[in-house]
């Protein structure tokens, strides 16, 4: 087996690669000033169920909105809106 070989089983160049829509905030496009800590409904969907807040590249949010949200998802836990954890973690 030569490298010729080699280089053409790996997928040469011929390929089409798949391009993804690029995600979109959803905050600038409701142009939403402030995020609100109160409304849990929006804010679990930025958190995994295992409690963590999901990243940038999952969500589509822009930098500025992301760290907003993390704050707003920090001070639900606190306030004991949102769990820190999830509750199979919790029992064991």
């Amino acid at each position: 087996m030569s490298s010729d070989d080699r280089s053409e089983r790996r997928g040469g160049g011929d390929r089409r690669r798949f391009q993804r829509r690029r995600k979109v905030c959803a905050f600038c496009l409701e142009k939403a000033k402030t995020i609100d800590y109160k409304d849990i409904s929006m804010l679990r969907r930025y958190v995994t169920e295992r409690g963590k807040i999901r990243s940038r590249r999952k969500t589509g949010t822009c930098a500025k909105h992301q760290r907003r949200l993390a704050v707003a998802i920090k001070r639900a836990r606190h306030l004991a809106l949102l769990p820190f954890t999830a509750e199979q973690i919790r029992r064991y």
